[in-house]
């Protein structure tokens, strides 16, 4: 689990601890949750799919291809299976602000945090981890974007991790 604390007033976050990781999962159910979203459970997408279950937190499609080298998967077929897990609904896609797409598991995946959730960037290292529940708390007030009322909106806290602090 991340947790931030507030170093004073007007200072940055501190991240206290890294997201926890998700135990493996079993190479079949694995397998049953791609056929159960209708996808084919290829050596490829059942080893990208691990890959984002162990990460813990989103991934570019270079971290998961660095992740996977020792496999041997083209980078071609890491984002085809990428893009198809998201297309599924397994997996999400997000931008956060730099241009470059990560991919995180979605609540179809049993991830337990929940689907729309705040994001950790290190603006030092650019280190991105999922924010437990609770870590920013958004309040609709009067005059606020239709978006922000109906709870779609993204949020991202930016500062730097104990790595680089």
């Amino acid at each position: 689990m991340l947790l931030l604390r507030q170093l004073g007033p007007g200072s940055s976050l501190d991240v206290v601890a890294t997201v926890a990781t998700k135990a493996p999962r079993k190479s079949g159910e694995l397998k049953a949750l791609l056929r159960d979203a209708g996808l084919r459970a290829t050596a490829a997408r059942t080893a990208v799919f691990q890959c984002l279950i162990d990460a813990g937190g989103p991934l570019s499609h270079a971290e998961v291809c660095d992740r996977l080298a020792d496999a041997g998967f083209d980078r071609a077929t890491v984002y085809r299976n990428l893009a198809d897990l998201t297309e599924a609904g397994l997996v999400r896609r997000t931008d956060l602000g730099d241009h470059l797409w990560r991919f995180e598991l979605t609540t179809k995946v049993e991830h337990p945090i929940d689907e729309v959730h705040p994001h950790f960037v290190c603006t030092g290292c650019g280190t991105v981890a999922c924010l437990p529940e609770g870590a920013v708390t958004l309040n609709p007030v009067k005059g606020a974007p239709k978006s922000f009322r109906s709870g779609t909106v993204e949020v991202q806290v930016r500062g730097t991790c104990n790595g680089c602090g």
